[in-house]
């Protein structure tokens, strides 16, 4: 075909699209507002001609600008702010925010009557097209779309109409409807049928709330059938009759229902739903983290011919940004006291002191590093996820992969309604830094196996992964212990003051239980050995008997006395030029015992003399005890002794720090760089795996806030949290796979508590993360009328627990390829593994809960059958087992936990699974009737939040599958004719 320059290019502004009533009707006329010439155009045949018609009116400017401005004011509102003089406002004449009046939620639905020509052999294949029209500015904005209903002149469409709580919508918001046939899904070829037009106003105004819309043509001449548009309400069919016609879902039969009235065919559909978790989805407990929801509705019937109504809600997450952000903060922190620490370590041999310049240099570029990449997301404003096409993005590589909530609502006739969630997100992996070399998984392993020969290459002793993390723990340890202690030691000091002996009793006893449990964390050899190799390490070490010199250290070896520690000498902490002790270190944190043991006899002493001071005392050795130790003031009795603790603990602390800083300091030097690099992937895929914790724990709290049974298992064993991955084990997702296994794994270091929020405002209800790499802990905030109504041990702010466990099964072409070329074991080492932790929970929570406490479900098959059939299948050599999914999902919300749903960028994968799982939940719990699953499906994949997810991720709404791949998928995975193709992704 030989192509010709552009002759004229028209801008399509202010315009209307008509049809020319010539001849053959095939032509067309543009017609300006302006009052420019008329355009008159051809096409080659009156079908093509309507189809340019609609893709013109459709491509008008203004529908764009009223798009964008329209997606102003949800920001505005979201934000609570209003632009009162920019420009687009002034432009359109606006002299203020217009003040819609709130209507109760508005959803209807969408039936077609006599269809096309009846003359016509060809039955259309119909979809509806809606959108609203915005009157002042003449402007149409597409909102949502129909299944495709095929091959009858009677369509019933299950997808309906839903508007979220926010969306700016009055009783004159007009929405437009146009019918298509869509002669060729795969090609998305259409054709245009007909339209019509209505307010909001009419339909909630109309009887039955229902309206009857003649069909026009373009031109607006002919009728060409009618569209039944119904206020979703619950009903039940009276007078039906059930007949069957050609579904779109392969051949299958579904039900449609005649009325004697053919007025009421369509009026048996659902009513929305009043109070319950509807109500929440728009309370500000919700909006606070979950942002910009995408709605969707459907009605599906159900086995005994009543109808369902169900509604998809899909939302970002503030804790995508804000997580990551709190996390790389910690990072940063905890790096630069490691670097201040190193420094504390004194002088040492030139040998070492060159390998602590190295070893805090390489801390210091991470340091730097974090600190770009935190001024970087801090200019981020706008959304509130990352979309797929980011994922390699260096900048983002701490934040989560298109992290989303799904809820799934259920409303069904004399049943409880009921709500379905998951968090939808992409593998935790380090995108940015590639997977040529592996995961974490694979790249520790090797780094623990090669970090032998590096720590003689270096001098340095050789620490095992379970010696550098104890260190790690006596460090987190004793920096949370120390101040813990010296407050508690304060406030006997307060009760002394009081003369209270309820006060000083209840003080003592806090104080001596935090004593010990910071005595029990330094009785390890790890401790006495490092501060052996410390020494061995100074400046001038000699390795004979003689002694040396020694500044400020007595000749006289100091002894314990039999009431009390030790004196304190003030002196290094670390002897230098001399022979070591190796008994020291006893004796110094057992002063710590020893001076907790005086506090405790003098405070005995004290209320025992307050006791005798109202019972005259008649023992004469009770007297002597208290002439030797006058009453006076209280506090003047226990100061002395409070202070020699707080010294005693002080040198402790000094010493276990440095001899745990010189054990990380020989992990850090003896696996420069690699080591460091190894702690950046993990601080990566650890940030974005904690920020989907996060997301779905909020999610699961608030959603069960008022559950005492959820609450009571909250508290007493914590919640499992499942992670799904459809990850193949083939080329670059293995080493994704093996990233996501660390970073879950990881997880659990975390724990929560709930706190009271200072206000309702936002900024007050988003949570906060605390902590060092060692253990995290997320406090997140309640409004004061939620939090008073918890459990007290809740209130008193018990840690609670949180169990990740991860499932892989990969569905893919490159898992075909793995499990009949490749190696599928650390997928079968995952699930096992993983397993065994679910069935750990299961048993923990049975010696704990009663079973009755766990949610209700329609199937009654026993949890631990359950968990049985789970274990069968993980042992069982069978490709691309799904069933080990489905049946963990199962488990996992028996067991009230969180879900989770991943694949690599949790758009394409993840949607297949996330709606499969939906439509089982509707077949199984909710009797969705067996000849409408596969066309509910359908409906979820081709218009429901899934779809939407893709849009927002790549501006294209297709799912990233070729044929090929799909011929590899299971049957259950592959999405509807026309929703595929290839695209970037």
């Amino acid at each position: 075909m030989q192509r010709s320059e552009p002759a004229e290019v028209v801008i399509l502004e202010r315009c209307d699209v008509v049809a020319n009533n010539d001849e053959d009707n095939a032509a067309l006329v543009i017609k300006f507002e302006s009052g420019e010439c008329d355009l008159y155009l051809r096409a080659l045949t009156p079908c093509d001609c309507a189809s340019w018609i609609a893709a013109l009116r459709e491509a008008d400017s203004e529908g764009l600008r009223s798009r964008i401005q329209h997606l102003r004011r949800l920001i505005m509102d979201i934000t609570e702010s209003v632009e009162a003089h920019s420009p687009e406002r002034e432009g359109a004449g606006a002299a203020g925010p217009v003040l819609v009046p709130k209507l109760p939620k508005v959803e209807f639905g969408l039936a077609c009557r006599e269809l096309g020509d009846p003359a016509q052999e060809r039955k259309p294949n119909s979809a509806v097209q809606i959108s609203i029209v915005n009157t002042q500015e003449h402007s149409l904005a597409a909102y949502s779309c129909t299944e495709i209903v095929e091959g009858t002149r009677d369509p019933l469409f299950l997808t309906g109409v839903t508007f979220p709580q926010d969306y700016p919508i009055g009783e004159d918001t007009r929405v437009k409807l146009t019918v298509y046939d869509v002669k060729d899904k795969s090609q998305e070829t259409r054709s245009f049928l007909g339209y019509t037009t209505f307010s909001i106003g009419d339909l909630l105004k109309s009887k039955e709330q229902q309206l009857t819309l003649s069909l026009r043509t373009s031109d607006g001449a002919d009728t060409v059938g009618a569209v039944v548009v119904s206020r979703l309400k619950m009903g039940e069919i009276e007078d039906g009759e059930v007949d069957h016609i050609t579904a779109d879902a392969g051949g299958q039969k579904m039900p449609k229902v005649y009325n004697k009235k053919r007025e009421k065919q369509c009026t048996l559909v659902c009513e929305s739903l009043h109070g319950t978790s509807n109500d929440k989805d728009g309370s500000p407990l919700m909006n606070a983290v979950f942002k910009n929801p995408v709605c969707k509705v459907y009605r599906f019937q159900t086995v005994d011919c009543k109808w369902m109504l169900v509604r998809e809600q899909m939302a970002e997450c503030t804790l995508s940004f804000n997580i990551p952000k709190q996390l790389i903060t910690l990072y940063i922190q905890e790096d630069m006291q490691r670097i201040q620490e190193l420094k504390d370590l004194g002088e040492l041999s030139p040998h070492w002191d060159n390998l602590r310049k190295e070893v805090i240099a390489h801390y210091g570029q991470v340091i730097s590093s974090y600190q770009e990449t935190l001024t970087e997301l801090n200019k981020l404003t706008g959304s509130s996820f990352k979309p797929s096409c980011s994922k390699s993005e260096k900048y983002l590589e701490f934040i989560p992969i298109n992290l989303h909530t799904q809820r799934m609502q259920v409303t069904c006739p004399k049943k409880t309604d009921a709500c379905y969630d998951v968090v939808t997100v992409g593998a935790p992996a380090a995108h940015y830094q590639g997977f040529k070399n592996g995961g974490l998984q694979r790249l520790l392993s090797r780094f623990e196996a090669e970090k032998k020969t590096f720590s003689t290459a270096y001098q340095c002793i050789y620490y095992s992964p379970e010696h550098t993390a104890k260190a790690r723990e006596v460090l987190s340890s004793i920096g949370q212990l120390q101040p813990l202690i010296s407050t508690l030691a304060d406030q006997l000091m307060q009760a002394a003051q009081q003369r209270s002996p309820d006060l000083l009793k209840g003080a003592l006893k806090t104080l001596s239980d935090k004593t010990e449990q910071f005595v029990h964390a330094l009785k390890d050899e790890l401790v006495k050995n490092a501060l052996l190799a410390l020494h061995m390490a100074r400046p001038g070490y000699v390795t004979d008997s003689q002694p040396g010199v020694c500044n400020n250290v007595q000749k006289k070896e100091a002894r314990p006395t039999e009431d009390g520690p030790v004196p304190l000498t003030r002196q290094d902490s670390i002897p230098h030029h001399s022979e070591y002790d190796e008994e020291e270190w006893d004796r110094v944190w057992a002063n710590v015992a020893k001076s907790l043991n005086c506090i405790i006899a003098m405070v005995d002493r004290l209320q025992e003399h307050d006791n005798n001071n109202q019972e005259p005392a008649s023992d004469q050795t009770l007297a002597d005890v208290i002439t030797s130790h006058s009453p006076g003031d209280w506090q003047e009795q226990i100061y002395p002794l409070v202070v020699t603790l707080k010294d005693c603990v002080t040198e402790v602390v000094d010493r276990a720090t440095k001899s745990m800083t010189f054990v990380l300091l020989q992990e850090a030097a003896c696996s420069i760089p690699q080591g460091l690099f190894l702690k950046q992937r993990r601080d990566i895929v650890f940030s974005q795996a904690l920020a989907a914790l996060v997301c779905g724990f909020v999610m699961r709290l608030y959603a069960g806030v008022e559950d005492k049974g959820f609450l009571q298992q909250l508290h007493l064993v914590g919640l499992i949290a499942q992670f799904e991955s459809l990850l193949s084990t083939y080329s670059e997702e293995i080493g994704m796979l093996e990233d996501m296994e660390v970073g879950i794994s990881d997880l659990q270091r975390v724990t929560f508590k709930i706190t009271e929020a200072k206000s309702d405002d936002p900024g007050d209800l988003q949570p906060i993360v605390s902590g060092r790499r060692e253990y995290y802990r997320v406090a997140v905030p309640l409004p004061h009328a939620v939090f008073e109504a918890l459990p007290e041990e809740i209130k008193e702010g018990k840690p609670l627990q949180v169990y990740p466990v991860l499932f892989n099964v990969g569905i893919n072409q490159q898992q075909t390829l793995a499990e009949r070329f490749g190696d599928i074991s650390s997928q079968e080492r995952i699930n096992q593994k993983n397993f065994e932790t679910l069935e750990g929970y299961y048993k923990s929570l049975s010696d704990k809960i009663p079973l009755q406490y766990l949610p209700c479900f329609q199937t009654q098959t026993d949890l631990k059958e359950l968990l049985e059939t789970l274990g069968q299948n993980i042992m069982t050599k069978k490709r691309k087992n799904v069933e080990i999914l489905w049946l963990a999902g199962t488990v996992c919300r028996r067991l009230n936990g969180i879900r989770f749903t991943s694949c690599k960028s949790a758009k394409d994968r993840t949607s297949m699974s996330v709606t499969l799982e939906q439509c089982a939940l509707l077949r199984d719990e909710h009797e969705l009737n067996k000849d409408y699953f596969v066309r509910a499906l359908d409906c979820m994949r081709r218009e429901g939040c899934r779809i939407e997810n893709v849009q927002k991720n790549i501006k294209c709404r297709k799912y990233a599958f070729n044929m090929l791949q799909l011929m590899a998928f299971p049957k259950f995975y592959r999405p509807p004719e026309g929703t595929y193709g290839k695209v970037d992704s």
